[in-house]
């Protein structure tokens, strides 16, 4: 578990169910048609990044450009269900600069907390109608 991980946090919530698969995002029956009994907290698990993309035309308030990775997480050896994967922002650095981390194939992360992923007064929607927040990834 990364020690950046804060209990005040929101979690980054993926499901388990009644067959021991979990999946992300959450959903209500398993891939199998098994119940959902729980939830797992991915910011307690490293992933692995398997492809990344840098978007050089993003939607309106998203970062430009903007590094997306889709990353699998290791859920250890005792799990042994299909594999969990998340697409998502890389984050930024932390040297003021507002460039995000360098990375590549199987470079491993951790997700860390965005309090926001993109501008919420851009766009056509009202701000109030949705979320902002969420998770991106860092190397470690």
């Amino acid at each position: 578990m990364s020690e950046n991980t804060q209990a005040d946090e929101p979690t980054f919530e993926a499901a388990e169910y009644a067959d021991g698969t979990v999946t992300y995002p959450p959903h209500t029956v398993s891939p199998n048609g098994a119940e959902r009994v729980g939830t797992v907290d991915l910011r307690e698990y490293e992933g692995e990044i398997l492809t990344w993309t840098t978007s050089t035309a993003t939607p309106p308030g998203v970062r430009e450009p903007n590094t997306l990775a889709i990353v699998e997480f290791d859920l250890g050896d005792e799990y042994d269900g299909p594999a969990v994967r998340a697409l998502g922002q890389i984050a930024e650095r932390e040297d003021g600069t507002g460039e995000t981390f360098d990375v590549d194939i199987g470079d491993r992360v951790e997700p860390v907390y965005a309090d926001e992923l993109r501008e919420p007064g851009a766009g056509i929607r009202e701000p109030e109608s949705q979320e902002w927040d969420g998770f991106r990834f860092r190397p470690l």
